[in-house]
């Protein structure tokens, strides 16, 4: 019980240092960030660099999700032109991945304190003072789940489920249904980079996870439209597509596309967080291409010409 209970708590801290870091980024730029979103994404490309380095920002590829969805039920983005921060997202997302695989989370506390300092000063940097702060928080918070997991490699039940996770789709499916609770693929693709550089898990049963985290995270974006316009619950549907379709294409290959990551590097973590990015890569690269099939079948409601 006592294990279970530090986990938890361990996970939990994560996650609330996630989500404050979020919020505090969001509360320092989010008009700026509207701004730029509004102005940078008629291009498609332009908007995939915007999402993309926005999310590597704010560490959530939910909420710069969730903001497209808003500006376009607002009215300041159209439906073409979220697609694109969408795709961006997907990669911006694999930022946490490197730091956790570089072996990183030590950096937590000198953030912890270097946040505490500048928010304790009065000057106009208090609220970077409080983003540092929870940025350190995130990392510090996934130290305490490296240490508190090691345990788990010597139960029955998780070596179990580690052998049925190397089964590619039994693999993507722990990943969907994992995110989907804790409500953030960056937790569950950073446990899993843990749990292999300590050899708790092997990288080709991680991959499949990490694989599938891309479609637990779209569900989020599809709660958030309820109550909004026709429009923005296309962004939640288009993104939800995009993801499925992916890894659909990927699952005939998912096992020797693991066997081929995982041989990429001695460290294990450095072969996950790789494949998490090629893969999202690749997916983003094909669903420019896909941009204008969505657009066809949603087309804006304010009338954006199908034929441009």
């Amino acid at each position: 019980m006592n294990f279970i209970l530090a986990v938890i708590s361990a996970i939990v801290l994560f996650l609330y240092g996630l989500q404050a870091f979020t919020r505090e980024i969001q509360a320092v730029g989010g008009e700026t960030l509207k701004n730029w979103l509004g102005r940078l994404t008629r291009d498609p490309m332009r908007g995939v660099l915007l999402g993309a380095i926005a999310t590597a920002i704010v560490q959530s590829s939910s909420a710069v999700v969730a903001l497209a969805i808003s500006l376009v039920d607002s009215g300041i983005l159209t439906f073409r032109s979220s697609l694109g921060v969408v795709l961006g997202a997907n990669v911006g997302t694999t930022s946490t991945a490197w730091l956790v695989s570089m072996r990183l989370t030590d950096i937590g506390p000198f953030f912890i304190v270097l946040g505490t300092i500048v928010s304790a000063l009065p000057t106009r940097f208090q609220m970077l003072g409080k983003a540092a702060f929870y940025f350190g928080f995130i990392f510090f918070g996934l130290d305490l789940v490296s240490g508190t997991l090691k345990p788990l490699a010597e139960t029955p039940v998780f070596e179990d489920l580690v052998r049925r996770a190397e089964m590619p789709l039994m693999g993507v499916l722990v990943g969907v249904v994992l995110t989907a609770l804790v409500q953030s693929s960056t937790i569950v693709t950073g446990l899993c980079i843990i749990m292999v550089q300590q050899g708790i898990l092997t990288a080709p049963a991680a991959i499949p996870i990490v694989i599938g985290t891309n479609i637990g995270t779209t569900l989020k974006g599809l709660l958030i439209t309820i109550g909004m316009k026709g429009t923005a619950r296309r962004v939640a549907v288009a993104n939800i597509c995009f993801n499925v379709i992916g890894v659909l294409l990927l699952v005939p290959f998912l096992r020797p596309f693991a066997a081929a990551m995982a041989g990429l590097s001695n460290d294990p973590g450095i072969s996950v967080a790789s494949a998490q990015f090629l893969f999202n890569l690749g997916m983003t690269v094909f669903g420019l291409g896909l941009i204008r099939v969505f657009r066809d079948w949603f087309p804006d409601v304010n009338g954006e010409a199908m034929a441009t």
